[in-house]
């Protein structure tokens, strides 16, 4: 009877050692993500617009580079984002309950000359916008390599992207 007791005792250690594990583990379905290949600026209290899927399309020296986002202006007046990064400043007027999207439809993207920042880098800018504080975020700092980017690189220059290219007749197992 004892052993009966003492195995019943050590299977349920056992399952509740195996079980239990998830129940501690974090759940990667929680995390809050842009996917996308930009990104989205954190939302501050009395900040007018917000900044959706932000970009950086430059050229392959990485000296200018047009911003490319969705501006999303949630009040009901007028409001401008003021946009610092090193090398300069910019200024977006956004209509009231409006949506401005640079670099889509017939929207220009934002050149930000002198930007230094060569693409598969992030450039951190700041971006404010009403009473709020502004936010640094890093932007990431494309090329033109892929297809909807193409004729955002500044200047028309369109990129080097032999690097993408596979040799002829090379198949895709390794």
């Amino acid at each position: 009877m004892n052993s009966r007791i003492l195995a019943s005792l050590a299977l349920g250690v056992i399952a509740l050692g195996t079980t239990g594990c998830a129940s501690m583990t974090h759940q990667a379905t929680t995390i809050v993500y842009s996917a996308s290949d930009g990104v989205n600026v954190e939302e501050r209290e009395g900040a007018a617009i917000e900044v959706r899927n932000a970009v950086i399309v430059a050229d392959d020296h990485g000296t200018d580079g047009n911003l490319v986002a969705a501006l999303v202006n949630t009040t009901d007046t007028s409001a401008t984002l003021n946009i610092e990064f090193d090398g300069g400043t910019a200024t977006v007027r956004v209509p009231a309950g409006e949506v401005v999207s640079l670099g889509a439809g017939t929207e220009e993207p934002l050149l930000l000359e002198g930007i230094d920042t060569k693409p598969g880098a992030t450039l951190p800018v700041y971006f404010q916008s009403g009473d709020a504080e502004g936010v640094l975020t890093e932007v990431p700092v494309l090329d033109g390599c892929l297809e909807h980017f193409a004729d955002l690189v500044p200047g028309g220059d369109h990129s080097d992207c032999s690097h993408l290219e596979h040799a002829e007749g090379e198949e895709g197992g390794h």
